[in-house]
């Protein structure tokens, strides 16, 4: 797949905000700092498509970006910043949640994983509740390029061994690099398998 175009759309508060049309939308998301604006900036070939911050939890919307004119790549608020007040970490979680359990254009989720961490606890939680709500995901593990090809290779590995603790069939992954643009082609080949099975 070519993305020869990328435009925003909408930031949208509640899932009932969200573009009324059917067309198909694919999300990402991950902790806060996890990389997720300058990945979605690296596939789109748009560094300043998503905003990208030094302040972790910059994302407190739901932002629909129009790819092809064709179909949505939908940037989710992170999850698990520590500096919030409990309202405001609750609603983000509804805001979550109500999009990917009601939101019935979301064909993927795309769950964005520091590969230079061991597995964390949030982030195995919002796999697992992926598993149980029976939404379609991929992992992608990020900032590949902040550590060596062996150790980015023990890392999944690690993370593979965790899931499988849990999981019968392990969940599918890409392994990224913003910077060297390293899966890129692999996240947009991912996007087309999943249109073609529509």
């Amino acid at each position: 797949m070519e993305i020869k175009n990328a435009e925003f759309v909408i930031s949208s508060q509640t899932v009932n905000s969200c573009p009324k049309d059917n067309k198909e939308e694919y999300a990402f998301i991950g902790r806060s700092n996890v990389g997720k604006s300058s990945l979605i900036n690296m596939l789109c070939n748009n560094k300043k498509l998503a905003k990208t911050s030094a302040t972790p939890g910059k994302t407190l919307l739901i932002n629909h970006f129009i790819i092809n004119k064709d179909w949505y790549l939908v940037d989710l608020p992170g999850y698990g910043y520590a500096k919030r007040s409990k309202s405001e970490i609750k609603r983000l979680e509804q805001m979550i949640q109500g999009y990917i359990l009601q939101r019935q254009q979301l064909v993927n989720v795309f769950l964005l994983v520091d590969i230079r961490l061991e597995p964390q606890k949030i982030d195995l939680e919002f796999i697992d509740w992926l598993g149980t709500s029976g939404i379609p995901f991929c992992i992608v593990f990020t900032k590949a390029d902040k550590i060596g090809k062996v150790v980015a290779q023990k890392n999944v590995a690690a993370y593979c061994k965790k899931l499988s603790e849990t999981w019968d069939e392990l969940p599918p992954y890409i392994v990224t690099s913003s910077e060297t643009r390293q899966g890129r082609e692999e996240v947009l080949n991912y996007i087309d398998l999943c249109r073609s099975q529509l």
